[in-house]
This record gives C-alpha cells, structure tokens and sequence, in this order.
C-alpha cells in the first residue's frame, strides 16, 4: 500500500470516528484474499485497538449461520426449498422455506416477542417456540423482504438438529477450525472492546449490558476480530477452502430480493447482503448490537474488500465507511490486469470448436480461456454472452449469463467433424442457417436471396 494510499484510509477511519463519536473504530482493507492495511482510532480501555482486539459483529453472525445451512444442502441431508416443518416441526413457521428464511422473504416477524431481545438474557429453543404464534407471520410468504432475526434462529435450530449438537459446537468444529478463525468466539475474550451508547447531545458514555442471546444467537451472538473476519471476506470473495463449494457460496451471493425503488441498491441472497454503491457490487453483511456496530463488504469482482468495528450503539455507518475505504484503494491503486500467458495446449475436441458461430443470422464467436471455461459472446454488441464449463461427458454447463446452467453439447457426424452446437435447443451452426444441420423448422429450399418474400 503507498504511503499516501493508507494516509488517505486512515484519515477516512478517523474522520468515521470523530464524527460518529465512537469510542474506538478499527478498521481493515483486504485485496486478493489480504489484509494489506489496517488502522485504528480510539482507545480500548489504556490503549488503541488493533487487528487483534475483539468486538461483537452483531448480525454478520447470519452469515455463519448461512453456510452452516449449505453446508447440509450440499451433503444431501436438506434443500433450500424444503419448508421448516421437514426440520423443525410444530411451529408456526412450518410452511416457510429454508430458501426463504435465509433470504428474509418469509414473512416472519423481525424480533422475538417478550423483552427487547438484544439487551436480555435468551432462552432456549423450545422457550422461544413457544412465543411464536400465527401472529408471527406478519407477511405472505415470498411476498416481500422484510429482516427476521426470529428467522435465524430458526435456520440455527435446523443446524442443531441435523448435527446433534449446538448451533455454536457445529460452526466452531466445521467452520471456525478449519478457516483457523481462532479468534471469533461465543464469548468475548480479551482483548476486547466494551460497549457503550454515546449520549445524543453530550460527549458522554453509558456501558451497554452483553447478554447471552441464547436460541437468538445465529442472528447476532458473535464476538470476533478484523483479522477473523478479512479472512471471513477473503470466504466470501471464493477462497473457501474445504469448508464450501466456491459454486454454492456464487449461489449464495446472488440476490434473490430487491428493494423496490425504480434502481435497485440493495438486495439480500441467501444469507448475504447485496448492495449497489457508486457502480459497485458489495456483498457482505452489517452488524448491530448495543454497544457494537460491525461492517464486512468485498467488491468479488475486483477482489477488494473492507471490514470494520466499533463499539458503539450508534453514529458510525459501515456501510458507507466500508464502500470508501474499497473505492480509495480501487483509485488510487487500481489493479493491473491479469498477466496473460499462452497454454501449452489445447486437446482436439476443443480446439475444433472455436470460431465463428451462428444462431440463426445473428454472429457470434466461442473462444477458450487459460482456465478451460468456453465464452460464448456476440460479435457486435447485443446478445447474449455465456461462459460454460467442461463436464466429464463433453458437455458443458453455462457458469452466467443467459445460459446459466443450462447445457451446450457439441454435435459430431459420423466422421468426428463437427456439425453444430445444440444450446439448450438452439442450433448453433457455422453458416447463418446452414441446411446441412437439422435446423428447427426447416431451411427455405430457395436459400437466401436478395428479393424473397418482397
């Protein structure tokens, strides 16, 4: 990082400190997978903060939670589709889906009833089923976004009951130990911050109490550290090691709600926030407790990221400190792109399918890549552009774009020359509507001409 770059990082941490009256705000900056700088302002009882010191995240507990649930997806034991019930039988909530809780569009009420749930002591799992009633589905399901921390809970529970054992016991084991995040506990641990309200109209303090969230706490229980979680962001920007598919963490990140202005800037996937700001896409998550505020965003595509924590009930904005500290680092030290270099080779039944391409009229080309992936993309600049991935049974899976997911088979005659693409049933020939493939419809016998049908 130069010089002027981290002057320029730690002077939007501190201007975020002093106007939000936080008594300690620490941040960090991550690129390609790295924390690359750190700062902080404040104090942390008789000295600064540092990468090292713990604060409460808040609701970026949500995304634990989330990878737990896909976690079991992938081993088969549940779908996203399935309702609550499948899982968690006998609450009111049975009907909603795993989908849908972890995308808050199930319609299930935001807090829990009874104390203000963040500043008490939580109960148990079957203390707070048994406050849901049908007063609890304050919504349609799937008919709008609407944050349900009583949702997480639920999501928690699932966990608990498919791995026999607690929400916590199973994200240290699967999660926390492998991405060797030694330093995000249930519990706080020294060092760590302590959480305070500041006063609205006085430069003054009042402790905030710190209470075991009990069958809440897979929606905001979490106390971790900036190195914790820039590792966490470095999970969520595709280096995921053994702990999740890199496909089912893309899943996760694509948004499934949106809000309803005309432009859409916010959004929420499964388990993560979806945010537009200033031409970016940020995924991540915020944080909120009393006496913490907590921030995590990445820009995935240009590998840049931001956490951030305070220990204050209110005044900072993550958010927007976040997407400042991403945008600093992306002017003024923007990243160069990637060296090219040739492949050493190409196996035949690859190389004789590039070129040149027509879906009906319309040009299109399909090249390679180094990494092996096909990109199919119109030559002018309308149509539709995909990427695909090999299969073992020489069929490809489109990875974006209108394709996605669907299937491109390369047709071969008798001979072993190619005769055109099948794309999810258009025919992709290497003439405009070649008549020697089996075009849906036919071919005019007449062919082209420069007066037919006027």
């Amino acid at each position: 990082m130069l010089p002027t770059t981290a002057h320029e990082l730690l002077r939007r941490v501190a201007r975020e400190q002093a106007d939000g009256r936080a008594p300690a705000l620490v941040a960090g900056v991550l690129r390609s997978g790295a924390l690359v700088w750190d700062g902080a302002r404040g104090r942390a009882g008789q000295s600064a903060p540092d990468t090292d010191t713990q604060s409460r995240i808040g609701s970026i507990t949500k995304t634990f939670t989330a990878v737990l649930v896909a976690r079991l997806r992938d081993e088969g034991r549940l779908d996203f589709s399935d309702p609550l019930e499948r899982h968690v039988p006998g609450t009111p909530l049975g009907d909603r889906t795993l989908a849908q809780l972890l995308s808050h569009t199930s319609g299930v009420q935001a807090e829990s009833d009874g104390p203000w749930w963040e500043r008490t002591p939580g109960a148990a799992w079957p203390g707070l089923a048994a406050t849901l009633t049908d007063a609890t589905l304050r919504h349609e399901a799937g008919r709008r976004f609407h944050y349900s921390n009583v949702g997480f809970a639920a999501l928690g529970e699932v966990v608990a009951r498919h791995r026999g054992r607690s929400w916590w016991e199973a994200l240290a084991e699967e999660v926390l130990a492998p991405l060797e995040l030694r330093r995000t506990t249930y519990h706080p641990q020294a060092p760590h911050l302590s959480g305070f309200a500041v006063h609205p109209w006085a430069d003054l303090l009042l402790p905030e109490p710190a209470h075991d969230a009990g069958a809440m706490a897979p929606a905001g229980q979490l106390w971790s550290t900036i190195t914790d979680l820039s590792r966490w962001a470095a999970f969520l920007a595709g280096d995921t090691g053994d702990v999740l598919d890199p496909d089912t963490l893309a899943e996760m990140r694509e948004p499934i709600t949106v809000d309803r202005a005309p432009t859409w800037t916010s959004g929420y996937g499964l388990g993560w926030q979806v945010l537009k700001v200033d031409g970016r896409t940020l995924v991540g998550h915020g944080g909120s407790m009393p006496g913490f505020l907590a921030g995590l965003y990445v820009d995935v595509e240009d590998e840049l990221g931001a956490v951030a924590l305070a220990n204050t009930t209110s005044g900072i904005n993550p958010v927007a400190l976040g997407s400042d500290l991403i945008s600093i680092v992306a002017e003024r030290e923007p990243r160069l792109p990637a060296e090219w270099a040739p492949v050493a080779s190409l196996p035949e039944s690859v190389f004789d399918i590039l070129g040149g391409w027509h879906w009906g009229p319309a040009a299109y080309v399909l090249r390679v890549r180094g990494t092996g992936e096909l990109e199919l993309g119109p030559m002018g600049n309308a149509g539709r552009a995909s990427r695909f991935r090999p299969n073992a049974d020489g069929t490809w899976t489109g990875l974006d774009g209108y394709y996605a997911g669907e299937t491109l088979e390369v047709v071969r005659r008798p001979d072993g020359s190619v005769s055109h693409l099948n794309l999810a049933t258009f025919v992709f020939t290497r003439k405009p509507y070649d008549p020697s493939t089996p075009i849906p419809g036919g071919v005019d016998e007449a062919g082209w001409s420069g007066t037919a049908g006027l």
